[in-house]
């Protein structure tokens, strides 16, 4: 069966801050980050999830997590590829995100490390810049046409 992806529901909070903590993502700032989930869902249950934060014509795409027993399966570039379409959508031109474990995941999306120092500001205020990933988390950035 192949996935769903649909954008999350308040409802599904939850099981997102519980799949996120099961992944050691950080998720204090869910609330009030103004993040737009999608999920990845096979019957009710969530199995996948990546967020996007706008900051003007960039995002940080955040929160890429996929159950541990769904791994491998190529589900967590069908929600970076889904959470891509809808930045194009909204005119988002950057995206960045920080990672410590999935560097080489994202680089095979085509995605650069890039210094902290080079990405939009308003970004680099966000919590996630600021206090949630430590400063050896790797910075990578993707431009969308």
């Amino acid at each position: 069966m192949t996935p769903l992806l649909r954008n999350a529901a308040a409802a599904d909070m939850q099981t997102i801050r519980d799949l996120l903590d099961s992944n050691g993502l950080p998720t204090s700032d869910l609330t009030s980050s103004s993040a737009r989930f999608t999920v990845a869902c096979e019957g009710e249950r969530i199995i996948g999830a990546g967020a996007l934060q706008r900051f003007g014509k960039a995002a940080l795409l955040r929160s890429v997590a996929v159950d541990p027993a769904r791994r491998g399966q190529g589900l967590g570039r069908h929600i970076v590829k889904a959470l891509e379409n809808q930045a194009r959508a909204a005119g988002v031109t950057q995206l960045v995100l920080l990672t410590q474990t999935a560097r080489q995941f994202f680089e095979h999306q085509d995605y650069h490390p890039v210094d902290r120092a080079q990405v939009p500001k308003a970004l680099q205020a966000s919590a996630e810049f600021r206090s949630l990933c430590p400063a050896s988390a790797t910075c990578m950035t993707k431009l969308l046409r």
